[in-house]
């Protein structure tokens, strides 16, 4: 999340340039790490944490002249951290409404669970891994590539009854493997 700031706050707060209040970019220096800290602890985000500083440091410089008591800056500046980090928060915020009725997932199709899916899937890639690579290939390009007979023949550079031999055997072997056996 970035928020504009004042350039001339960065400005300032950059050693080595000049400023209208020297007192400000000694103070920055000497507090900034100080006051990050406080930052981080507001947000989720250490680049959320900079940027919130940096906008707290733009305010307090508007606010340079102001501020009577300098003992009292970090207090100030906290203070503002606050503020904008209450102020962004509120600007997110997602408005809800009431409905009749919940919104709910489709149920998955034959009521499976997705941890099985997945250990299914993950056994018929290790299956798959078995097969010699020729079979491998053609049943890959065949059936998760989705081609025909014809465009895998073209493919891989044999003919359409080498892919029909070579799938069929390598399907004949996926319905003996035993960790596929066991999912039917």
């Amino acid at each position: 999340m970035t928020t504009p700031v004042c350039t001339s706050a960065s400005a300032a707060a950059a050693p080595g340039r000049q400023t209208a209040y020297p007192s400000f970019a000694s103070y920055v220096r000497a507090r900034q790490p100080v006051l990050l800290r406080t930052a981080r602890s507001l947000t989720a985000n250490p680049s959320d944490a900079e940027d919130l500083l940096q906008t707290a440091l733009a305010k307090t410089y508007v606010a340079w002249e102001r501020i009577e008591d300098h003992r009292a800056l970090d207090g100030y500046v906290r203070r503002a951290l606050l503020n904008t980090r209450t102020s962004q928060w509120r600007k997110r915020r997602v408005d809800e409404f009431s409905c009749e009725e919940l919104p709910e997932p489709e149920p998955l199709p034959g009521g499976d669970d997705p941890a099985e899916r997945q250990a299914l899937h993950d056994a018929m890639w290790r299956a798959l891994l078995r097969l010699p690579a020729r079979q491998r290939a053609m049943v890959v390009l065949r059936y998760y590539e989705d081609l025909s007979e014809a465009q895998t023949a073209e493919v891989l550079g044999v003919s359409v009854g080498t892919v029909k031999s070579a799938v069929s055997r390598a399907l004949g072997k996926l319905r003996e493997d035993p960790e596929l056996v066991l999912a039917r």
